[in-house]
């Protein structure tokens, strides 16, 4: 999928949470920085001369932009701040030529390696900040791509919560299946057809238009790439909805219609309770997809929002691990969930 970094603050913002890909970044752009409170940071000046475009370019820039730019690391400093940088600046080895109008100055805007970054991916005048853009788009896909073995489809199953939730809604699933098989009075294409109707509650999408925004092979399993707190929700979903067939059917003493079934469901689905939850789901789900497997759910664009860095460290860092380690270390668990059942 195309990005263009210079209009989407959302994916700007993903990259710079992520501590993977900023690492990498740092080591291949070659510039000249001032040591300052064991940070590097560079003068307006020297970010003006990096990207060959005028200091009163960058100031448009920041006031355009301050407060996304001051998130991510821009700085004014006044005062005893101020003086520290200016000492910084005498004992650093940077072509003085950056430097001539400082020394009375009563402030002075500095850049981190973040801020540095963030502006740019929004300057549209340099053809150097053209080329690091796509530097970094090449970059934040390897990167990724290293940290999951080439592969994102189950990038969600490195998260140390999958494994409990993928078992836990199996058996919250089977409840529902067996609800489904008692009490409604329906083929057996009313399996996936509650399921469906589930999924379009949470997340707006069947399982076929999920699979194509996934791009899934016909062999691989939705539910296998569904991310913890989605599974945590299908299994309420599951369980509640299951329980509800059942009560309606202890309540007319016989198997239900599909219109019944329809209304009922109708009715659960808008219970206040689900509110926040389905919220929640939809923000994880569509923001994780975008920032990790580059997949746009449209019915879920506006619940899009920056990765913050410890997703990040969730899912390719060092907290993250193969399918194959956690199912070793959880043997313990599903032992007990087996013999829940």
């Amino acid at each position: 999928m195309a990005k263009d970094l210079t209009v989407s603050g959302v994916e700007r913002q993903n990259i710079l949470n992520n501590p993977y890909a900023l690492e990498e970044i740092r080591s291949n752009i070659g510039i000249h920085t001032i040591s300052y409170k064991g940070d590097a940071v560079l003068t307006k000046e020297q970010v003006a001369d990096f990207f060959e475009i005028s200091p009163r370019t960058i100031d448009n820039y920041l006031a355009q932009n301050e407060e996304e730019l001051k998130k991510n690391g821009y700085e004014v400093l006044r005062g005893k701040s101020l003086k520290n940088l200016k000492l910084a600046i005498s004992e650093s080895d940077v072509d003085e030529m950056y430097f001539v109008n400082i020394k009375k100055a009563p402030s002075l805007g500095i850049f981190d390696f973040r801020s540095f970054l963030d502006l740019g991916m929004l300057i549209t005048e340099s053809e150097k900040a053209k080329i690091l853009r796509k530097m970094i788009l090449d970059i934040v896909i390897d990167t990724i791509n290293k940290q999951t073995g080439g592969s994102t489809k189950y990038i969600n199953q490195r998260d140390e919560d999958f494994i409990i939730s993928y078992f836990q809604e199996e058996n919250y699933r089977r409840e529902f299946t067996d609800s489904l098989k008692n009490y409604l009075d329906m083929g057996k294409f009313k399996y996936p057809l509650y399921t469906d109707k589930i999924y379009v509650s949470i997340f707006k999408e069947n399982s076929r238009g999920y699979r194509k925004i996934l791009k899934l092979h016909e062999k691989d399993k939705v539910r296998n790439t569904f991310y913890s707190e989605i599974l945590d929700l299908i299994a309420s979903y599951e369980y509640g909805f299951a329980k509800t067939l059942e009560e309606a059917y202890k309540q007319k003493g016989s198997m239900l219609s599909s219109l019944e079934a329809d209304a009922l469901f109708s009715e659960f689905e808008k219970q206040p309770h689900w509110k926040p939850l389905v919220e929640r789901a939809r923000n994880k789900m569509a923001s994780r997809d975008l920032a990790f497997r580059d997949a746009l759910h449209m019915q879920l664009k506006e619940y899009i929002s920056p990765v913050q860095a410890d997703e990040f460290e969730r899912f390719i860092g060092q907290k993250s691990k193969e399918l194959a380690d956690r199912m070793e270390e959880a043997k313990d668990v599903f032992k007990r969930l087996k013999e829940r059942d």
